[in-house]
């Protein structure tokens, strides 16, 4: 090696730098007191151990629903939240419950079924102003699970008769009625008035109807039908004197769902 460096030389490059360092290096007095003897932070800390003596840190306090703390005696604070609050309005005042906002009343699903139910009952005009379709899809799934468990893989007839049904009547109904109606009121009025359709379907599950005791049984079935779907339309269009016009195409049209449940 041409150039040997000893611990001497290194050691005197430490110190002449060392020294032009600490040289540049100005230290100037700080603005601010002593922070750890007086000011806001000893002030808290002596609040803190005030507060909660024997303890360096305060407890977290509980909050509440969502990371929100409510004010105690506040309207929030006093009802209490459950894993119910998903079906509701989260214990919100004044917000309507869910049920009610997907258009889904049981409560008018039961008027409903029983004013089909009890066809001799004189229907109200007014019955159909709140329009859902909430029975009529439960109904339609209630027929064709039951004729599934009878052996009878059926949805997609269920489906397609249903579809068409609906908007040959619509433009049936309207043509006889000046008042007109909605594809979606002439698909509630079918859809409620299928019960006793849904009720052979369930007795289909028990028996064979392919004989003189279930043609009898879908003959009374459709008639049932026809006549509280015309009694439905009629009340709500005002066309009394045109009853038995309107019950021709709703029994064809229940006919094809009672075919389904005999054969």
């Amino acid at each position: 090696m041409s150039a040997i460096f000893d611990q001497n030389s290194y050691g005197d490059y430490n110190h002449q730098h060392g020294a032009q360092n600490s040289d540049n290096l100005q230290f100037f007095p700080s603005q601010y007191g002593d922070t750890t003897s007086s000011g806001y932070g000893h002030q808290h800390q002596q609040q803190r151990s005030t507060s909660f003596p024997g303890n360096t840190m305060s407890p977290a306090p509980e909050l509440g629903y969502g990371g929100y703390n409510p004010v105690p005696g506040s309207q929030m604070n006093s009802q209490p939240i459950s894993w119910l609050s998903a079906f509701g309005a989260g214990g919100l005042e004044g917000e309507p419950p869910l049920l009610e906002e997907l258009g889904i009343n049981f409560s008018h699903i039961k008027t409903k079924s029983f004013t089909v139910l009890n066809p001799l009952r004189p229907v109200d005009r007014n019955i159909m102003d709140d329009t859902d379709l909430a029975g009529p899809l439960l109904f339609c799934l209630a027929f064709g699970t039951f004729l599934l468990l009878s052996g009878k893989q059926h949805f997609g007839y269920i489906y397609g008769v249903a579809v068409v049904g609906c908007s040959v009547l619509y433009l049936i109904l309207n043509l006889m009625s000046p008042q007109g109606v909605d594809i979606p009121k002439t698909a509630s009025v079918l859809g409620y008035c299928m019960l006793p359709l849904v009720m052979l379907s369930s007795v289909s599950t028990l028996f064979v109807l392919n004989g003189g005791l279930g043609y009898i049984l879908s003959a009374l079935a459709i008639a049932w039908c026809t006549y509280s779907s015309s009694g439905f339309f009629t009340a709500v269009l005002g066309m009394n004197d045109q009853r038995f016009l309107v019950a021709y195409p709703v029994g064809l049209f229940y006919g094809c769902f009672a075919l389904m449940t005999v054969f």
